[in-house]
């Protein structure tokens, strides 16, 4: 697959992120998950509009957002800025050629760099796991929070820039082929299955539909008890941590 030219205007995905900003429930569901593995001052890549932001700032961590647009970091500068726990929003792109050099005050700064959302929208995803280890403090965790399963892929990962979708066993060798030890691994979001499938496969849809989206945060606290019994054997999303392993 060739790579996807990137583009400042982001007309789809700036739809997707208002559309899951009013999903409460959801949003904090999914900062649930993975706050047990975010420790000490952390590093959010892909920010977006601040929708897990939001929780981190809540929660008192020393945060420094980032993102590869400038105008997404215009609006997390101005959501966040009073907050004392908040460290800045700069742009950070994990594939620069020169990333040692462009993000030098960066370097081994964080005990936590994590990433819901992004990695799949980058054609070299090694090369961007490699980077968010030169970030890492010694023993600090990498979180990455994917799309799951290549059969789903469909006009909504078409028209949010996506190359690809994992399972926990490819994405493990992303981390593995990167230089982590592998702490965690589950899937997310299980029920959401049945409405990306429906809503990308059988309509079409290019966007999320926001009826869709407030009816299905008003569920989880149903989907959050069907992970639980299934044990996240399946889910909508993947999730792997692995900590900076030393050279």
């Amino acid at each position: 697959m060739k790579a996807i030219k990137f583009e400042e205007e982001d007309s789809s995905g700036a739809s997707t992120l208002e559309t899951i900003s009013e999903a409460h429930k959801f949003n904090e569901w999914m900062y649930e998950t993975i706050k047990p593995y975010c420790k000490g001052k952390v590093l959010e890549i892909g920010s977006g509009i601040g929708n897990i932001s939001t929780f981190f700032i809540r929660d008192n961590y020393n945060i420094q957002l980032s993102d590869i647009r400038e105008s997404y970091c215009s609006i997390l500068e101005a959501k966040f800025n009073s907050y004392p726990n908040y460290l800045g929003a700069q742009i950070i792109n994990l594939t620069n050629p020169d990333f040692e050099n462009m993000y030098a005050e960066h370097l081994e700064q964080y005990d936590t760099v994590f990433a819901l959302n992004v990695v799949e929208h980058i054609y070299d995803d090694a090369l961007a796991l490699e980077n968010c280890s030169k970030l890492l403090r010694k023993n600090g965790n990498a979180v990455i929070l994917v799309p799951s399963y290549q059969k789903l892929f469909n006009q909504f990962d078409l028209e949010l820039g996506h190359y690809r979708r994992y399972n926990k066993r490819n994405l493990s060798k992303v981390f593995k082929k990167s230089n982590y030890q592998l702490l965690h691994k589950q899937y997310f979001n299980f029920v959401g299955i049945l409405g990306w499938f429906f809503s990308g496969k059988i309509l079409k849809k290019k966007t999320i539909p926001k009826g869709q989206m407030k009816l299905y945060n008003s569920l989880v606290p149903i989907v959050k008890i069907i992970d639980k019994l299934i044990g996240n054997s399946m889910g909508l999303s993947t999730i792997v941590v692995g900590k900076k392993r030393e050279q």
